[in-house]
């Protein structure tokens, strides 16, 4: 079996972590290089750096600091914000990203994926998906939550995954921050349609939302932020309650 991976998750904006609800009302939650660094040495599977304004912002990612989190990580690194084209991205990798994460532009122009896939690999290219319910589906959401699309999330992260993607970022704007749980219909509704890693976001409070997340759920990784930041659990906390619940993990 998989060991499935716990995702630990920096928000920046204006060169700091934050963190919000349902995101809006966001705090300062720390330096992105020192959390990164932390969560790397505590054991975390990979990291994903999102520079939540540069959408926003019509402006690139902040290379400078992806480049210091780089090099103080030793997993997996994946950048998000602002990637617009190849070229975007390619700085990213040159600045030491892993992996590459899309959202607004990828729903603005599809082939973006396509493109990105066919120049870095399928497992460089993250689609990232915002969602929130409505009624019984949820809808795409662009530009860090500021943008409604009418494009339903499930039939995009199936388009997304046809398009290139290797992977989802699946983050659950209702849970977001809320702290009692991920979104379990929404996680299955995408892995229904799907083959590939889904990385659910959105909602961690505990380590038994974890252990409900892959007892319940195919989604390959779970994705940590504020219960990090404010040091409510660790990465050792939640992999030792997955191994108690015989799920597979890697060793913290």
């Amino acid at each position: 079996m998989l060991c499935r991976r716990i995702v630990a998750c920096l928000d920046v904006a204006d060169g700091r972590v934050v963190k919000g609800t349902n995101f809006v009302n966001l705090r300062d939650s720390g330096d992105p290089v020192e959390l990164a660094k932390r969560y790397s040495d505590e054991g975390a599977d990979e990291i994903v750096f999102l520079d939540i304004a540069a959408s926003h912002e019509s402006r690139p990612t902040l290379l400078g600091v992806v480049s210091k989190v780089a090099r103080q990580v030793f997993v997996p690194l994946t950048v998000g914000g602002g990637v617009r084209c190849v070229d975007d991205a390619s700085l990213l990798f040159n600045a030491g990203a892993d992996k590459v994460g899309v959202n607004s532009a990828a729903v603005r122009r599809p082939k973006l994926l396509t493109e990105l896939s066919n120049a870095f690999g399928i497992q460089a290219t993250v689609l990232a998906i915002d969602a929130k319910r409505a009624a019984n589906s949820w809808i795409v959401y662009l530009m860090g939550g500021r943008e409604a699309t009418q494009l339903d999330a499930v039939d995009w992260a199936k388009a997304g995954q046809d398009a290139g993607a290797g992977e989802i970022l699946l983050t659950s704007m209702d849970a977001d921050g809320v702290r009692q749980g991920f979104d379990l219909d929404l996680v299955n509704a995408v892995c229904a349609v799907t083959n590939i890693p889904i990385i659910a976001s959105g909602g961690a409070g505990s380590t038994g939302h974890f252990v409900d997340l892959f007892s319940r759920t195919d989604a390959s990784a779970g994705l940590a932020a504020s219960i990090l930041h404010e040091r409510s659990t660790s990465i050792l906390s939640i992999k030792e309650a997955l191994s108690s619940a015989d799920i597979a993990v890697r060793p913290a």
